[in-house]
């Protein structure tokens, strides 16, 4: 059997010390005592004078709904590079119901909803004492796009103008047609539309929401209607107190 290897751990030592001479270690201690097991917070980033002045400042959107309607259909909306024709919301600012529709329809020129999905809507408001003159109807892009759906990037951004136009108004009932207006709302976002009424509190007032199909999917499935008409009569009786 041979015998372990002997190290020079002199050399190695030497060596090391060296080493760390050259990297500019020229003591061993720290002439202040360190707490090695105090855990150091990361350095606060610099912030230059260029970088505060690029740095995006947030948007203060219009508080009156007629200067927010103003700015909306202006050029600073988000729909205003698209090309199309938009669409302004209708209806009285004080109404009870607010109803959210996700783009104008492919038939819509002077008004929103004017074509086959539109005349469905109006049976199913006149079916619970409503009319198109006694809801306010806004869609959460003014203007049409080309593929007929809101890009999932112009999405966030509409649904925050949605919000806060619904706080402008303080709606009382507050129907959502579709699964992108369903979005406007956490409470309805994905949810089964088999319980869909809830009662929120986001927009200044107590809301009584209902998420329900859009009359444009009701046309394609006629089978949905009846609950449909029970999504409508949720919202016409409310919650009990």
């Amino acid at each position: 059997m041979g015998g372990e290897p002997v190290q020079d751990w002199q050399k190695a030592a030497a060596s090391a010390l060296e080493w760390w001479r050259d990297a500019g270690v020229d003591m061993f201690v720290e002439d202040e005592a360190r707490d090695w097991l105090a855990r150091t917070p990361p350095p606060a980033p610099v912030v230059t004078a260029e970088a505060a002045v690029a740095a995006p400042v947030a948007e203060a959107l219009p508080d009156t709904l007629e200067a927010f309607l103003e700015w909306r259909m202006g050029d600073a909306a988000p729909e205003a590079g698209w090309m199309t024709s938009r669409l302004a919301p209708t209806g009285p600012a004080d109404a009870e119901w607010v109803i959210v529709t996700d783009v104008p329809e492919i038939e819509d020129s002077d008004r929103l909803m004017s074509g086959p999905a539109g005349r469905l809507l109006d049976r199913m408001l006149a079916a619970v004492g409503q009319s198109r003159e006694s809801v306010y109807l806004m869609p959460l892009a003014t203007a049409r796009p080309v593929t007929g759906r809101i890009a999932p990037d112009d999405e966030p951004r509409l649904l925050e103008l949605a919000r806060h136009h619904l706080t402008l108004l303080k709606p009382a009932k507050l129907l959502l047609l579709g699964q992108s207006a369903s979005r406007v709302l956490a409470e309805t976002m994905g949810n089964s539309l088999t319980n869909p009424i809830r009662l929120v509190n986001h927009f200044g007032a107590n809301t009584v929401t209902v998420a329900s199909y859009h009359p444009r999917f009701l046309l394609e499935r006629p089978a949905a209607k009846s609950e449909a008409w029970k999504h409508l009569l949720l919202l016409s009786r409310g919650i009990a107190e």
